[in-house]
């Protein structure tokens, strides 16, 4: 049996809703940085997270070369800083002030969470490759997370809420 479309698919998973992160490294002394919403809890023991890189990203070689990224879960309020992580362009980081974690890693103001990761593994994975991280470093905000479905980004509904 043949695979679906491209079309198909990207069609039908447009209506996955998920998070949102934007993942950063350092590479060359740059920062680099990219929106995923391909990002999953991969392991207890040891800790360890995925996240996947579109082969033609500007951000690719930089995050899957670096020692280590960090994955910043974004809240509610950041959709901004979604959409511009998400296109090409060197100037990202220029409107937010960012400090330096481990692995002199770019880390944003989060919403919801942060985690720091030592470079695990990455494998190919079609057209995107898994980077595959070991958490060394979680920080907790406490925020609602920004979602995104069909094409556009949403907030839990409210008198619900995420954070515990």
């Amino acid at each position: 049996m043949d695979s679906v479309t491209p079309h198909e698919f990207r069609e039908t998973l447009a209506r996955w809703a998920s998070g949102v992160t934007v993942v950063t490294a350092r590479h060359g002394g740059e920062p680099v940085g990219m929106t995923a919403a391909s990002f999953s809890s991969l392991s207890l023991e040891p800790p360890l997270v995925l996240v996947c890189i579109q082969s033609s990203a500007a951000s690719h070689r930089g995050l899957v070369e670096a020692p280590g990224f960090a994955v910043h879960i974004l809240g509610a309020d950041q959709d901004d800083m979604s959409a511009l992580f998400a296109q090409p362009g060197p100037d990202k980081f220029a409107g937010f002030h960012h400090e330096r974690g481990p692995y002199d890693v770019p880390l944003l103001p989060a919403g919801v969470a942060r985690l720091v990761c030592a470079t695990h593994e990455t494998l190919e994975g079609g057209d995107h490759t898994i980077l595959i991280g070991r958490v060394v470093q979680t920080e907790l905000m406490g925020t609602d997370p920004l979602l995104y479905c069909n094409r556009t980004y949403g907030r839990i509904a409210p008198g619900v809420s995420a954070a515990t």
